[in-house]
């Protein structure tokens, strides 16, 4: 099921409260080391900052007369895929 940004970003938040919370000793959780936990939430909140700044590209390229086709073929995908995921704004039908 997708998540929005928001509940992502909730979620990555009350990740790593968890991840505190363990290392001191508030959760009866035997774990040694939390790196490990810790960079799969770094790895998510990185994703979806390029997939903001993927999102405010394609809008600059649109902006400046780029065609779907340009835009798709940098992103690796036919232009209709590239049409389909970026062409309508958010909230809009």
């Amino acid at each position: 099921m997708p998540r929005t940004r928001e509940q992502l970003e909730q979620a990555a938040r009350d990740a790593e409260q968890w991840l505190d919370d363990i290392e001191a000793g508030r959760v009866d959780v035997t774990v040694e080391d939390t790196a490990d936990l810790r960079r799969v939430g770094l790895a998510v909140i990185d994703r979806d900052k390029a997939e903001r700044e993927i999102a405010d590209a394609v809008r600059s390229a649109r902006d400046n007369g780029r065609d779907w086709g340009q835009i798709g073929a940098v992103l690796g995908v036919t232009k209709q895929s590239a049409r389909e995921r970026f062409g309508k704004p958010v909230g809009r039908p």
